[in-house]
């Protein structure tokens, strides 16, 4: 499938887009360490299916995803992939996994997914694409980014910034946070409803998020 370029948020429409200031978070199940261990040496679609169930944990009438500011270090036309972890780079890694789904729980298939943030340095690469990339969602919505657990830049508590685009729809721009972070409390546009799911006791690092959209 072929990506199209993502914009800065002026350039683009939001449509319809109703965004409130909570949203129903589902936590993650049926991801054993072993499952978690087998899926982090796959890439693509056969991890999506490992890291994840089958189907999502929600509900119908969930709350659409808030959406955020893009911050100042967006990069268009970010290489299309899974892993954003590279040898020998610093820093804790993590799968960042979840479904995109629309108010009525149903999977969105196709959904471009672009993610991008700082080094564990808290440095972004603004010259190249070190730690950014895109992929789309599975048949089942599902999606999974291999990366590593963000630095604290200046002035911003940790944090992931995401886009996310329904087939033909309009772009949502958001941030995802870590929970129990010390700096949420005084990061200005801190979202509890944009909290990752992070299960204790399951081996390797998996954050879980999923994205629902208001598509009409």
């Amino acid at each position: 499938m072929t990506a199209r370029p993502l914009k800065a948020d002026s350039d683009c429409e939001y449509g319809s887009f109703m965004i409130s200031s909570r949203l129903s978070r589902r936590a993650l199940i049926g991801a054993g360490a072993s499952t978690l261990l087998a899926g982090l040496a796959l890439r693509g679609a056969q991890a999506q299916q490992s890291l994840l169930p089958v189907t999502s944990q929600c509900s119908d009438g969930d709350e659409p995803t808030p959406r955020q500011t893009e911050g100042p270090y967006f990069t268009p036309n970010s290489p299309e992939r899974t892993n954003l972890f590279e040898d020998g780079m610093p820093g804790e890694r993590i799968a960042l996994a979840g479904f995109v789904l629309d108010q009525r729980c149903r999977p969105v298939a196709g959904a471009l997914l672009d993610l991008w943030h700082c080094d564990a340095a808290g440095v972004y690469d603004n010259d190249g694409y070190r730690l950014r990339g895109h992929q789309f969602s599975d048949a089942e919505g599902r999606f999974v980014f291999e990366t590593i657990v963000p630095g604290r830049y200046p002035g911003r508590t940790r944090h992931y910034h995401v886009k996310v685009q329904a087939p033909g729809r309009s772009i949502l721009t958001t941030q995802l946070y870590f929970p129990g972070e010390p700096g949420n409390d005084g990061d200005r546009i801190f979202e509890s409803a944009l909290l990752l799911d992070i299960p204790l006791g399951r081996g390797p690092n998996l954050a879980r998020y999923d994205f629902v959209l208001d598509l009409g």
